[in-house]
């Protein structure tokens, strides 16, 4: 019985390394990781100069992103860590061609 007990604690300790050596998935918000931010950042920056054109890899990646998740935080400080202008960013997907979800 106790040869029963150290094998299962054995397996269990093999698991728990396993998991632990395990890379962890990127940090998403609203289908987007942190990468994904920083390609529409320049064209959302909060700067005085002209807006950029969104970069194509932007573009495809707020069409894979939750938009109406997104929409949720245009009024967030949460921005600033990006130096995103909300108005700006509420540009980027009529300007990649995608459409705004109603009440944004």
């Amino acid at each position: 019985m106790a040869n029963m007990k150290t094998v299962a604690l054995a397996a269990l300790l093999v698991l728990a390394v396993a998991l632990a050596a395990a890379p962890l998935p990127a940090h998403a918000v609203c289908d987007m990781s942190n990468d994904d931010f920083m390609l529409c950042q320049p064209a959302a920056a909060a700067t005085t100069g002209p807006m950029p054109d969104p970069s194509a890899e932007c573009c495809a990646t707020l069409g894979k992103a939750d938009l109406k998740c997104l929409c949720g935080y245009k009024n967030s400080p949460w921005l600033n860590l990006y130096n995103i202008d909300p108005k700006r960013a509420m540009e980027l997907p009529g300007k990649c061609g995608l459409t705004t979800p109603p009440d944004c």
